[in-house]
């Protein structure tokens, strides 16, 4: 396993620190975000204010948001069908299946786009293995839904050889 396929582009404290000029300034036309952890909390659908804040201000700029996720087409549109947002449901990352749809039925080229989301072994490994731009941010709670538990474990052994081999990764309020 080369650790280098799990190296994200960049790593930032959070989804909404990506401010409309730092996505226009690196060419993205379209967000691929992660559901759970990454956009909302696994265990809060609702959102927080600031994630509205955040749609309404990268959707104001044009910038399309797509949540690609590995959830069920329920459970997705559920979360997201309140915001109005694009999404892809049952995506299987690592594979590239759900950011190829994504690509494929909203017109995107693999430069306009970027993957953001809060794991290793499925968001930033199915960005590497799609040839798109990564972006790793900390997960919005601790704890995680039992399917999670098992990628961290693995993510906690990738995370240590990163370091090892790189220094730890630094988060970052922008790219």
């Amino acid at each position: 396993m080369a650790i280098e396929n799990y190296m994200p582009d960049f790593a930032i404290e959070a989804v909404y620190d990506l401010t409309v000029e730092s996505l226009k300034k690196h060419g993205i036309k379209a967000v691929l975000v992660d559901l759970d952890n990454t956009l909302i909390a696994w265990n809060n659908p609702d959102g927080t204010p600031e994630m509205k804040q955040w749609l309404h201000d990268v959707r104001d700029a044009g910038i399309r948001i797509i949540v690609v996720s590995n959830n069920t087409k329920k459970r997705v549109k559920r979360a997201v069908e309140k915001f109005e947002i694009d999404y892809v449901c049952w995506s299987m990352k690592p594979f590239t299946w759900g950011i190829d749809r994504a690509l494929k039925e909203y017109h995107f080229e693999k430069n306009e786009v970027v993957m953001v989301g809060d794991q290793l072994m499925t968001d930033i490994r199915a960005a590497h293995r799609a040839g798109i731009r990564s972006i790793l941010v900390k997960p919005l709670v601790e704890h995680d839904s039992f399917k999670t538990q098992i990628n961290r474990a693995r993510e906690r052994r990738v995370l240590k050889k990163m370091t090892k081999k790189y220094g730890p990764i630094v988060y970052k309020k922008g790219i």
